[in-house]
């Protein structure tokens, strides 16, 4: 790992503070300074995408149960995410990226890597960098960022962690340096060393990073029983680390959304409006991003946990509704499911860009509110049949994005009155 003949290199990882949860105070400033939950309301099983600050200064966290967050703070405001204001914003951030230099790395929908060596000759350090991103991003965005800057991935992102929200943390590039940063932080900050892996590390006295760094190489394979993690734990405890920025946007692998429902649901008519609704919404998103689905896959939850899932091929590869929802529905019923089910959940992938000169690349066109028949099929085939139900698709996601989900419902929907 990052051997002394390589040049060296600088690296920045920025981070969003708190993401959804900011968009959401952007789009509505009255939430500011609220407690704020994004994810499943309190009185559903489900569990909490992001929060804001002043919400985790009552232990609230990610992944938490949402009723759980709501004990600790009964005061916070909870709000369903919005993958697809989300992502617009996403966009616009890597966009502002991509203004200082080419090599950028998205991670997530809320963090990139950037490697800015071959820039610095045109700022006074890559700290100054840093700060003309952040100021960017605020002022174009209303929005904060937290970013680190070192010598590798690991560091930078370690970094921008330390300091959270509005943070900016150098790290210094000597080895020595970097060894003396790293001593003091504890070992669950190394990238790769979850809870199992620090827990074993705790058992053996190692706490610290500097622990780490105070054994040998072999030592550490002995003791966690993998010459390959080992090697791992100890490299990035000194604070080598060789991976690349990978540049470029990376495509998105799939889509999927999940419903849990509140109490287990054994009525199959209910179960298949919720699969219905969820290839809806996933469809959405794939239009919405450009994308066509290769393959469709069902997970199916039960009461006691045992998670099953099904996939299948998309030939020729979608972003309709009706194809979507076809699937969905034959894949679930392939099942017989005889079982209350817990969660269901729908996503797509081998994900490959729209086609255009057909009707589907969201040109202006007339569109058709009659082209599709009662069964979801529409009464065209080939091309132009294809063509005339995206445009109602997109018509569809118009008026839902304007007025509402629930202002047009497919067939024999089912309000959910839990």
């Amino acid at each position: 790992m990052d051997g002394g003949g390589k040049k060296q290199r600088t690296i920045l990882h920025l981070d969003m503070d708190a993401f959804f949860a900011a968009v959401e105070v952007l789009d509505k400033p009255s939430l500011k300074g609220l407690p704020l939950v994004v994810g499943s309301p309190p009185n559903k099983r489900g569990v909490v995408s992001t929060c804001s600050y002043e919400a985790r200064k009552f232990g609230v966290h990610s992944a938490m149960p949402s009723r759980t967050a709501f004990q600790l703070c009964p005061k916070a405001v909870f709000l369903p995410p919005r993958m697809e204001r989300y992502t617009e914003i996403s966009r616009r951030i890597m966009a502002i990226l991509e203004t200082v230099t080419p090599e950028v790395e998205p991670v997530s929908i809320d963090e990139a890597f950037l490697d800015v060596t071959g820039v610095l000759k045109r700022w006074p350090s890559a700290e100054a960098v840093a700060r003309h991103l952040k100021t960017l991003i605020r002022d174009e965005l209303g929005l904060t960022a937290s970013v680190g800057v070192a010598a590798n991935k690991f560091l930078a992102k370690l970094a921008s962690d330390l300091h959270k929200p509005d943070g900016l943390t150098v790290v210094p590039s000597e080895p020595a340096a970097v060894r003396d940063f790293l001593k003091p932080l504890p070992v669950g900050r190394i990238w790769g060393v979850g809870k199992v892996t620090e827990a074993e590390l705790h058992r053996f006295g190692i706490r610290t990073i500097g622990d780490i760094q105070a054994r040998t190489e072999a030592d550490l394979a002995r003791l966690l029983g993998s010459p390959a993690l080992g090697a791992h734990v100890w490299h990035l405890a000194r604070g080598e680390d060789d991976r690349t920025v990978e540049a470029g946007r990376q495509e998105e692998k799939g889509i999927s959304n999940e419903r849990t429902f509140g109490e287990d649901c054994a009525d199959g008519g209910v179960q298949r409006q919720a699969l219905l609704e969820l290839a809806e919404q996933v469809g959405r998103r794939l239009r919405a991003a450009g994308k066509r689905a290769g393959t469709v896959q069902v997970k199916i939850r039960f009461g006691d946990f045992r998670t099953i899932t099904r996939q299948r091929p998309l030939r020729p590869p979608a972003d309709g509704d009706a194809e979507l929802i076809r699937l969905a529905l034959a894949l679930f019923e392939g099942e017989k499911v005889a079982r209350p089910v817990r969660l269901l959940g729908f996503g797509v992938t081998n994900l490959t860009a729209a086609g255009q000169g057909d009707g589907t690349s969201g040109e202006p066109v007339q569109l058709q509110l009659l082209a599709e028949s009662a069964d979801g099929t529409g009464p065209e085939t080939g091309a132009s049949g294809r063509a005339a139900r995206t445009r109602l698709d997109r018509t569809v996601d118009d008026l839902r994005r304007k007025f509402g989900a629930g202002i047009l419902r497919r067939g024999q929907w089912r309000r959910d009155t839990e």
